[in-house]
């Protein structure tokens, strides 16, 4: 345990806070979900979501990712994929907006989920985190700068990710509750679709804002 915890965990922790607090694809993917299906909706986005820290963290260790960064093909072939699917996410939020009903207020109030697969927003959190090369290349270049070289590097990839992994649950579901608390707002379909419309729009331009991404060299 002294090995994992040591003189450079707490600016780890400062540094980890700060980039989980960023507003980014994660975020919004957690309101999308929060506004579609509730709180319990956002929870399970968080929690898949964080879940693939793990597959990032032990890519990096294993060296996958100097792998993928060494080969234009390989990051290019995850970068496209992690965009074309923020884009799909997008677009299934832009389709919503004409159909946007508004969230009832007392589904919304007490957290209950609507009628939304157990599965879906795992899927989604999971696979908008995991696919995404942005992830692979921070991680890479963020976790060995808190690994000591008599570390065992697994292992403490591992144990950052799991900080992580607490830190960002804190924040996104907190933005959850913030999200499934505003009742009498979400249910408004104005509001609804005003949601969808801009969470669509961003994550669309997320993906293509990724697609454009050159790969390094």
């Amino acid at each position: 345990m002294e090995s994992l915890i040591d003189a450079q965990f707490l600016p780890f922790v400062v540094a980890i806070t700060l980039l989980s607090i960023t507003p980014g694809v994660d975020t919004l993917l957690v309101i999308r979900n929060t506004a579609r299906g509730g709180l319990g909706d956002g929870i399970l986005t968080s929690v898949a979501i964080c879940l693939g820290l793990f597959v990032h963290a032990t890519v990096s260790a294993l060296g996958v990712s100097l792998i993928l960064l060494q080969s234009a093909w390989a990051f290019s072939a995850l970068k496209l994929i992690g965009a074309g699917y923020l884009i799909w996410l997008g677009i299934q939020s832009l389709r919503q907006v004409p159909h946007s009903r508004g969230l009832p207020v007392a589904e919304v109030a007490v957290g209950e989920r609507q009628q939304t697969s157990f599965w879906r927003p795992l899927r989604e959190g999971l696979l908008s985190n995991v696919l995404n090369p942005k992830t692979v290349v921070f991680y890479m270049a963020f976790l060995p700068q808190f690994i000591a070289p008599e570390d065992p590097v697994l292992l403490k990839s591992l144990w950052l990710a799991g900080v992580h992994f607490v830190i960002a649950n804190i924040w996104q579901v907190g933005v959850a509750v913030m999200v499934g608390s505003a009742g009498a707002l979400l249910a408004r379909p104005a509001f609804s679709r005003w949601l969808n419309g801009i969470t669509g729009a961003v994550l669309v331009i997320f993906g293509v804002k990724l697609a454009l991404t050159r790969a390094p060299t």
